[in-house]
């Protein structure tokens, strides 16, 4: 596999472009895309192993002079989910990291909301049940959610009145700030004994579809000060599986995140950490 080739959604923003703009949602055609974001972006910044990740990503490890470096690679890439036991009920994971000999570890549930905003409701008790289910059985694990909404403004053709989330001025409707503020109730589980109807961390991004070439989030909303801004999924999910996990198990060697060769082809292809933070948004978690 050459190491010019790289994988379309190692950035957010495409994957965001495509949920705004498929129309194959019945197959999940529009959200697809950001699992396979989140799944490359636990390799490459959480330092996880891509054999330990599903949907598996298009990245393979190597050796390069005794030290662990990543290379891209599409022959690898699928997209199965992976089935998790619940306390009530098996439930296929969006995105998973399983560790051998002691099983999943990392969850995320990631849900995209194109239209009928006033029916977020039921997304409310959804997230609620999907927790608890899956903490009854793993209360160590660390279950996410990431959740987009496509930013329909008022006005805009074909868009009715139940799938408006920005109003002409660019205010989010009633709705969505409710689930906002219910959202920021079911984040922040630390221990594992805390809550199991609350998430070790919860993302909410507004999508505009009128972004051009590449979607992006609505800057606005949720406000800066908001835990549940789409930027700081990735760090509290890095840090609360440290404390959980390599933190309480340290002699537990497999529990502990890689740090990859910042001469790993993959890494190459794109340039170094400020190339990488610039173009990706991120920088890949490497050996200094």
């Amino acid at each position: 596999m050459p190491d010019t080739w790289t994988p379309p959604y190692l950035a957010l923003t495409p994957a965001l472009k495509v949920f705004t703009t498929n129309l194959a949602w019945q197959s999940q055609g529009h959200i697809k895309p950001l699992h396979q974001h989140l799944a490359v972006r636990l390799v490459i910044e959480g330092g996880f192993l891509p054999e330990e990740v599903s949907p598996h990503p298009p990245l393979r490890m190597e050796k390069l002079k005794g030290k662990d470096a990543l290379g891209f690679d599409a022959s690898v890439e699928n997209e199965r989910e992976e089935t998790v036991l619940g306390g009530l009920k098996s439930k296929d994971v969006d995105v998973v990291v399983a560790k051998p000999g002691i099983g999943p570890v990392v969850a995320i549930s990631v849900k995209g909301s194109l239209g009928a905003f006033r029916n977020l409701t039921n997304r409310m008790e959804e997230a609620i049940g999907d927790a608890t289910n899956i903490h009854l059985m793993y209360p160590g694990l660390v279950y996410c959610f990431f959740h987009v909404l496509k930013a329909n403004r008022a006005g805009s053709e074909g868009i009715g009145a139940n799938d408006i989330a920005m109003d002409a001025g660019g205010s989010v409707v009633a709705s969505i700030q409710r689930y906002h503020d219910v959202l920021l109730g079911l984040t922040g589980r630390r221990l594992i004994r805390d809550e199991f109807s609350r998430y070790e961390t919860v993302s909410l991004a507004l999508v505009d579809p009128l972004a051009g070439p590449t979607g992006h989030v609505v800057e606005n909303f949720p406000s800066a000060e908001s835990v549940l801004r789409a930027e700081r999924f990735f760090p509290a999910l890095l840090q609360t599986y440290d404390l959980r996990y390599p933190y309480t198990a340290p002699s537990v060697s497999r529990l502990v995140r890689r740090c990859w060769s910042p001469n790993s082809p993959a890494f190459r292809a794109i340039g170094d950490s400020e190339q990488w933070l610039q173009l990706c948004g991120y920088q890949p978690r490497v050996e200094e």
